[in-house]
């Protein structure tokens, strides 16, 4: 980690407490706004700030404001698809183990997170939590501290949870919007189980993702709907493969 990494890593550790929630109606509205490109590739317009995480199979170019990166598999670390994202320019919040993918592919302007982290990025309250799998092991380990984010800003918040299985740590997670990993090769070991992840975080709305290319089947998101009736309601979210 070079100096200025670390500086802006150390500026940013600051309280992120203080977000109001919205009505169901509204955090539901605001859901309907996030794109999703496949994966875990999803783009978050707030208000005056625009913030992607994971970008992935990108349908053109856009100028964000941060982007953030779960962990250094190929299809959520994809130095290509960033660049599409403001050059090299654009800032990137990632783990630690990420770090040399993105120098290599020309990226210097990023804060290196770990999972308990707490800070403000330009009023975005962001929480690093906990990433893993607990029985396929090999592909998400814990020990290589790869993360979610609960993003709060313009008072709604939204968890991504990078790729997981069902981790006890989900219990703590408080938030509107819960997107939740579908497939069943890497991440969850069943919808149920992916079902039963959104039960224990009680968010408003919940979004299933990572499904549908390389695992998981498309009709697996009527599925998760039908076991969270009742719950909470489920958003399934169209491909966006238009110009942005």
């Amino acid at each position: 980690m070079n100096k200025k990494t670390v500086w802006i890593v150390l500026i940013s550790m600051i309280s992120t407490t203080g977000f109001s929630q919205k009505s169901a109606k509204e955090v539901m509205d605001f859901a309907k706004k996030i794109d999703w490109f496949g994966q875990a590739s999803i783009k978050i317009p707030f208000s005056d700030k625009t913030v992607y995480v994971d970008p992935y199979k990108l349908p053109g170019n856009d100028t964000p404001d941060v982007v953030f990166i779960t962990h250094s598999h190929g299809d959520h670390l994809d130095v290509n698809e960033i660049a599409k994202l403001n050059g090299n320019n654009v800032l990137i919040v990632a783990p630690e183990t990420c770090e040399g993918k993105l120098r290599e592919g020309g990226f210097d302007n990023m804060v290196l997170v770990k999972p308990g982290d707490e800070f403000d990025l330009d009023g975005i309250a962001v929480k690093v939590v906990p990433a893993y799998n607990m029985v396929k092991v090999r592909y998400h380990p814990k020990a290589n501290n790869w993360v979610g984010y609960v993003l709060s800003y313009d008072g709604v918040s939204i968890y991504h949870p990078g790729d997981t299985e069902r981790i006890p740590e989900m219990q703590d997670i408080d938030c509107d919007i819960a997107f939740m990993p579908l497939g069943q090769t890497y991440t969850m070991s069943s919808v149920k189980e992916a079902a039963e992840a959104i039960n224990d975080i009680g968010p408003i709305v919940a979004i299933p993702f990572h499904y549908g290319l390389y695992e998981g089947k498309v009709d697996d998101a009527q599925m998760f709907k039908s076991l969270l009736d009742g719950n909470c309601d489920v958003l399934i979210k169209d491909l966006k493969v238009s110009e942005l």
